[in-house]
């Protein structure tokens, strides 16, 4: 475990030294799903502070999505790591899927939970949320814009959102799906079920597909659309915002 560990955690290193992700004067709360990724970063985020030289102040922040979801387990790895928990109840998914009966719910969810997470981050006192956004993420947004949208871009690994006067980073943008998924079952980490009726129907997934079947040609393809990103001069893909 300790080389998954280690490698895990320098690829945190190098994007939060890449993209000025932290300091020591700034507390930050994870967004804590209850998913593989979530978890880990939480994880993650809990060992680097103990070996790097920034001492910034960690807490979770859970959004309820009107589901009968057990947390339990969330708020009992808080409690064993002693990260502040911070839980904010809403209705999203029944209105999401019962009352507007989205056809595509999953842009619309993810910018009401996103909204009620920057909400809470700052009535707590939070100026930085991470989200656990990761290499496979960043990919396969390239190819939903580029496929869909026409365009090439995905999301930046730290952004300032001025109307809200928060900093949105993620940290674990250089780190592979598969090294998180065998983290966190190396640690044994609690993962909620994800109710959500779209939970493995979506155009994302659709994604992770095809770069399963590029992958089969050339195994560094997300690393090369990385580095793209990071090379990229005229889109405003991945610009780091000061």
């Amino acid at each position: 475990m300790s080389y998954i560990m280690d490698k895990t955690i320098k690829k945190v290193k190098s994007a939060v030294r890449d993209f000025q992700l932290i300091d020591n004067t700034q507390g930050i709360m994870v967004g804590l799903s209850g998913g593989k990724d979530s978890i880990t970063l939480l994880y993650l985020m809990h060992q680097f502070k103990k070996v790097s030289k920034y001492k910034y102040h960690l807490a979770a922040g859970h959004v309820g999505m009107g589901w009968d979801t057990d947390i339990t387990p969330l708020e009992k790895i808080c409690r064993e790591l002693d990260i502040p928990f911070y839980y904010e109840p809403t209705n999203i998914g029944p209105v999401v899927f019962e009352v507007r009966h989205e056809k595509n719910p999953c842009s619309l969810c993810a910018k009401m939970r996103r909204g009620a997470l920057n909400n809470l981050a700052k009535n707590k006192g939070f100026p930085k949320v991470a989200l656990a956004h990761h290499m496979d993420d960043a990919v396969e947004t390239v190819l939903l814009k580029m496929f869909y949208e026409g365009r090439m871009d995905s999301f930046s690994p730290k952004t300032y959102l001025d109307q809200k006067d928060i900093t949105v980073i993620r940290p674990l943008v250089y780190v592979p799906e598969q090294d998180i998924s065998r983290l966190c079952r190396l640690l044994q980490l609690p993962v909620i079920e994800n109710p959500c009726p779209a939970n493995g129907y979506t155009k994302r997934q659709d994604m992770k597909e095809i770069i399963k079947l590029i992958e089969k040609t050339n195994p560094l393809a997300k690393e090369r659309v990385i580095t793209a990103l990071k090379n990229l001069d005229q889109a405003k893909a991945w610009k780091s915002i000061e």
